[in-house]
């Protein structure tokens, strides 16, 4: 069943109901300190126009059908690519679905990326079609000369640049019927691009077997309902936050798109939209917590009973932040999901809810996938040794686009080798170590900064930390930890030593830097950045001793 179907079948079954909501805080009510709002407001539509918006299953697939027929009269054909460059928001997903009821492959792009960026993603991906937003203006104009595979410009907004034409606007005019274009499971679907946290991203190749099978992993993960409103806060051109959407999406279940990522909105939205699911990334889910510990939110003035999951992924995540979230939230289930965008995001690892007593691990095979943990000629690792973590499932991505030795390296008979080294305990739980490209060697020793950042965490001053590896002239490397300290608080280097102790004399680091600890949107640590910054003083430094 290519995914499409899933959106008419929601159209059909539960029309007239809510589908999505677009909450933009920027264009809402002034917060009381209480966190509330003057309800007589909010009821004035005409005072916040743009605050709150909606789409039923009729008008999302409507919407996708006229984006699709729009895109069949200009020229676009079954296989062509469609980029998308856009902020989240409510017209996102019926955009992404009309590029695939049109036979095309959606392209989204990270909305972080400079002109040139966006430029060597139009061309890898071979896009005939962009699809922007008013964001992205002065970028998309900076390299007009510079994609001419690129035929159709199509802006989403007020004021339509004169490079491009009014998507919205020539959408309305087309039928909202469904296209006739046949699609089959096996017609790619999507290329979704690298988080470029190991170098310049790649371009990965999915079909739509793929993407429906990530909706019944999520599904089958989390138990979604018609009932559940899933809160979506993390960008839709990412695998993670569309793939656990994807969950509600197969059972006609609402999601609302928050665009905004404070403490106080994401609290205060999953209150009034009685949100049931929410996704956090580490940083997040951290900032939550100290804002009700700090007082900033006041959990008694809000109605969160509806609330029953909070799942975080995309990162490690540290077990004294599950314990301190437990704390607060003791009624609410936890899960933890490790995925990648070559395995269409979560899933393929999966702790499970009635595993927290594993926090710490990423759990176990996902739902219709495999597992194994090899080493270097392929063979399986015993429990408790380290080795890279290979996945095997339907989500697996087809290749990386116009990359084969790239695709070889990664894809052995099914198998995704997914560059993270693991460990398995004696009951089958995986536990994370590190990237293979982190992992630091210091005389001899492998150090796996993952472990080093775990135990930091739970210092109480320390909102984050990222360990790289420094260059060293007698050891190699060393263990260098960036820490960023919770605001209010002051620390110093002596101290975080000092707590170190604990740990084996060579997983110390041995070096302390107090310095934010930059992460993308999807929240991973940026440590190419952080290298290229304290690397080269590293090495400044020791040409000035010797």
């Amino acid at each position: 069943m290519p995914i499409p179907e899933i959106l008419e079948h929601n159209a059909q079954q539960w029309g007239r109901e809510v589908a999505l909501v677009e909450v933009n805080p920027d264009k809402g009510p002034a917060l009381a300190p209480d966190l509330s709002w003057n309800e007589a407001e909010l009821v004035m539509p005409d005072l916040h126009p743009g605050y709150r918006k909606t789409l039923t299953w009729q008008e999302f697939d409507a919407h996708a059908n006229r984006i699709a027929h729009l895109l069949i009269a200009r020229g676009v054909r079954k296989g062509d690519k469609v980029a998308i460059l856009l902020m989240n928001c409510i017209e996102w997903l019926p955009i992404y679905f009309g590029v695939l009821k049109a036979g095309a492959l959606a392209v989204p792009l990270n909305f972080r990326y400079a002109a040139d960026e966006i430029r060597y993603c139009l061309d890898l991906a071979d896009c005939s079609v962009l699809v922007f937003g008013a964001e992205f203006v002065t970028r998309v104009q900076a390299v007009q000369g510079e994609i001419p595979k690129v035929a159709l410009q199509l802006y989403l907004g007020a004021d339509c640049p004169a490079f491009s034409e009014d998507l919205w606007g020539l959408a309305a005019a087309q039928s909202s019927e469904k296209p006739a274009v046949e699609i089959v499971d096996s017609d790619e679907a999507a290329i979704y691009f690298s988080s470029g946290t190991t170098g310049f991203p790649k371009a990965i190749l999915h079909n739509h077997a793929g993407l429906v099978s990530a909706c019944v992993t999520e599904q089958a993960h989390h138990g979604q309902t018609h009932d559940d409103v899933f809160l979506c806060i993390p960008p839709l051109y990412h695998t993670g936050a569309k793939m656990h959407w994807f969950g509600s999406f197969l059972v006609g279940g609402r999601a609302v798109l928050l665009r905004g990522a404070t403490p106080a909105w994401i609290v205060q939205t999953a209150a009034r939209e009685r949100a049931s699911i929410v996704w956090l990334l580490v940083p997040w889910a951290q900032d939550i917590l100290d804002a009700i510990e700090s007082g900033d939110i006041e959990l008694s003035q809000l109605e969160l009973s509806a609330w029953r999951l909070m799942h975080i992924g995309a990162q490690p995540v540290p077990p004294s932040l599950v314990k301190r979230w437990q704390g607060v939230f003791p009624g609410h289930g936890y899960d933890t999901n490790y995925g990648l965008s070559e395995s269409l995001g979560p899933g393929c690892v999966h702790l499970g809810m009635e595993n927290t007593h594993k926090v710490g691990a990423i759990g176990v095979a996902g739902y219709g996938w495999q597992t194994r943990i090899l080493d270097p000629d392929g063979a399986l690792v015993p429990p408790g040794s380290v080795g890279e973590l290979a996945v095997k499932g339907p989500g697996v991505m087809l290749e990386y686009y116009r990359d084969p030795a790239a695709t070889a390296a990664v894809l052995r008979d099914g198998w995704l080798f997914t560059g993270d080294m693991a460990q398995e305990d004696a009951g089958g739980f995986i536990f994370l170590v590190d990237r293979k490209k982190d992992v630091i060697i210091t005389g001899g020793e492998n150090l796996y900064p993952v472990q080093i950042e775990d135990f930091l965490r739970a210092h109480p001053k320390i909102k984050d930390v990222a360990v790289i590896g420094l260059p060293d002239h007698r050891l190699g490397e060393i263990a260098a930890a960036i820490i960023e300290i919770k605001p209010g608080y002051n620390a110093t280097e002596a101290e975080i030593m000092d707590f170190c102790a604990a740990l084996p004399r060579y997983k110390r680091p041995r070096r302390i830097v107090f310095d934010q600890v930059p992460r993308n949107p999807t929240g991973k640590i940026e440590k190419p950045r952080l290298r290229k910054k304290y690397v080269g003083e590293s090495l400044v430094a020791q040409q000035t001793q010797h």
